[in-house]
């Protein structure tokens, strides 16, 4: 794993193939399939929920007034879509 406290997605594949019995291809592709469906289903709306470790939810963000920070200008900032990914009791757990 890597020194400074960030794992990558090179080496979460390795130690998951490891850990499993895996090929790295096979953990990879896998690995891929799980992200597009996350980001497949948030596009849509549907919430993806993995009781206990997380949950993926396409969130709205209002219309509002901003400034932009160079003029002190005030600007109209449209409305727009985002993701929400919350943390489950057992993700939660393991890190207390």
């Amino acid at each position: 794993m890597a020194d400074n406290n960030t794992v990558n997605k090179t080496e979460l594949v390795a130690s998951i193939a490891a850990e499993t019995g895996q090929s790295q291809a096979t953990v990879n592709g896998v690995l891929d399939a799980l992200f597009q469906q996350l980001a497949t289903n948030a596009a849509k709306g549907v919430k993806v929920t993995i009781p206990g470790w997380f949950s993926v939810e396409q969130t709205e963000r209002a219309a509002r007034v901003g400034r932009n920070p160079r003029t002190g200008e005030e600007i109209e900032i449209p409305a727009s879509k985002g993701v929400k990914i919350s943390a489950g009791s057992k993700l939660k757990n393991a890190v207390k």
